[in-house]
């Protein structure tokens, strides 16, 4: 059996047991959490753990995670951090990503902005706490934590052929964009389909007939441009 570079971030009861199982198994495992003690509960047992903040981008690229096969997230107390550690993996280049959920709307919600597969090992129900906005450029909208939500919408016509940097909504709103899809239209060699941009850059430019994954405080999200 072939060695992969695994990165297990986030060592509760569920990432300890996968890195322990990973290793176990004679697979190569960079253990990653924020708390000295997860760390120093599987330090002997795993090639590298170390203590980081795993949405710190600098930090994961210094301990090689840029460089891992797969990534798995298992952040489970602090959805937020689970989402962007999540977004950043696969802006760094991290071909696969699989993250923990634990509920059926966090699961959509990391699928949404790039998630290459999403895992929900406690069977627990959740109710999808969704409502559309009574906007018409608003596609989706999900409630995540109180006054936080993510919103899917069609790009609004102010945005257009702006980049994100000048549109300024995370500096002046509090508003990230996690994702933005584009319907790409055929080329040769190249068949029309839709693209996912996770974690675009601030030089990314709005195109006409875009839809933004957005997340951010409600009330910002209200004051988006309308259509």
């Amino acid at each position: 059996m072939a060695t992969r570079r695994f990165a297990v971030i986030g060592l509760g009861r569920f990432g300890s047991t996968l890195a322990r199982g990973l290793a176990a198994a004679g697979q190569e495992v960079i253990a990653i959490d924020s708390r000295e003690e997860a760390i120093e509960e599987v330090q002997d047992v795993v090639d590298h753990a170390v203590r980081l903040d795993a949405t710190d981008e600098k930090a994961l690229r210094a301990q090689g995670v840029d460089q891992v096969d797969v990534a798995v997230v298992c952040i489970g107390e602090e959805f937020e951090s689970n989402l962007l550690a999540t977004v950043l993996l696969r802006n760094m280049g991290v071909a696969e990503v699989i993250a923990r959920a634990t509920s059926n709307v966090r699961a959509q919600i990391l699928k949404l902005v790039g998630a290459t597969e999403v895992v929900l090992p406690e069977d627990e129900s959740a109710t999808r706490l969704a409502q559309r906005l009574a906007t018409p450029n608003v596609i989706d909208f999900l409630s995540i934590a109180s006054g936080f939500s993510l919103v899917q919408l069609k790009a609004p016509k102010a945005f257009y052929h702006r980049n994100l940097d000048e549109l300024g909504l995370r500096r002046n709103q509090g508003i990230t964009v996690l994702a933005i899809r584009r319907q790409r239209q055929a080329t040769r060699g190249q068949p029309a389909g839709e693209v996912v941009l996770s974690a675009p850059g601030g030089d990314e430019v709005i195109l006409p007939g875009d839809e933004l994954v957005v997340v951010g405080p409600h009330e910002s999200l209200a004051k988006l441009p309308r259509g």
